[in-house]
């Protein structure tokens, strides 16, 4: 009996659930179940920075550096630094010449000894300092001699012809232009040193002109009362460089000693040489010069005619400085 009792409870069927629980909203059923919380963010951890190796104190006593070198002095006299310009006068005592040369097409004679009657000779430089006791020098002078002198036999001057006797004056004018760089050579550092040796870096340009006439003949006219000229006109000119040495001493600041020697030639064509020794005294910005100088030069042999001579004597200059 029991056991058909069980069977009936196990074959009823199960019941619905109510319906107020099925008419609420899903929202509130959700609701009244626990939010699930999702657990905070947390920042990225940084990798602890690794602190510098503590050191121990050194025990070693505190090294001082030596002091700097003493600053070079560089001690400049006059006509080293700033710039100058100034005037000369020389006197030349010399004897010039021409004669043919190789491309001549006659068979005459034309050496002949110029007159030496010298007039003096004056120029101009005009100078400045190019840096590390160097200096930049452009200077001019020229010479003047005439006179009278006598054909010792026939000859044939520049297409002129002359005869034995002839009574000829000559007129002649002799010019130099010179680019100058003098290079300070020894000592260097110069520091107090008052010596210099310098080399000298040149080019000149060396003109010589002259003038022929037989005055008597020239003033003299012919049987039917014509005037023939004897007078004739000779030139020539070339263009060297020259290399040399300049010794300077200091003996103070406004007292010093020079000597430059230059000079070159072109086997067959031209030679020069150029000698000047000077001493010079400044009072403020005026320097006094005084000294001997000594030139030779000979044009080209080459063309039809060439000239050469040499010419040496005092000279004296005053300049300004400034500096």
């Amino acid at each position: 009996m029991w056991i058909a009792a069980a069977g009936a409870r196990a074959q009823q069927p199960s019941l619905p659930a109510p319906a107020d629980s099925a008419a609420q909203p899903a929202g509130e059923s959700q609701a009244q179940a626990p939010a699930q919380q999702q657990p905070p963010q947390q920042p990225p951890q940084q990798p602890p920075q690794q602190q510098p190796p503590q050191t121990e104190p050194s025990t070693q006593p505190n090294v001082k550096l030596p002091p700097p070198p003493p600053k070079v002095i560089d001690v400049r006299f006059p006509g080293e630094s700033g710039f100058w310009f100034g005037i000369t006068g020389w006197l030349p005592f010399g004897n010039q010449y021409v004669d043919k040369g190789h491309a001549a097409d006659f068979s005459g004679l034309s050496f002949l000894q110029l007159a030496n009657k010298s007039h003096g000779a004056f120029g101009a430089e005009i100078g400045a300092a190019a840096g590390l006791h160097n200096t930049l020098r452009i200077s001019y002078w020229f010479s003047k001699t005439n006179g009278s002198v006598t054909a010792p036999t026939d000859l044939v001057i520049f297409g002129q012809t002359y005869s034995k006797g002839d009574g000829l004056t000559t007129n002649a004018k002799l010019s130099d232009v010179k680019l100058s760089y003098e290079y300070l050579t020894w000592p260097y550092p110069v520091e107090r040193r008052h010596f210099r040796l310098k080399t000298l870096w040149q080019m000149q340009y060396v003109t010589q002109r002259v003038v022929w006439d037989n005055p008597v003949k020239s003033s003299t006219p012919d049987v039917n009362g014509n005037f023939t000229s004897y007078s004739v006109l000779g030139s020539k000119s070339f263009f060297t460089p020259t290399l040399g040495l300049g010794l300077h001493e200091y003996a103070s600041r406004n007292l010093h000693f020079e000597l430059d020697a230059t000079g070159f030639m072109w086997p067959h064509r031209w030679q020069i040489w150029d000698v000047e020794a000077t001493v010079a005294g400044r009072i403020s910005h005026i320097e006094i010069r005084a000294g001997v100088k000594g030139f030779h030069y000979r044009t080209s042999p080459q063309a039809d005619y060439f000239f050469r001579g040499t010419l040496a004597g005092l000279f004296a200059g005053i300049m300004w400085h400034s500096d």
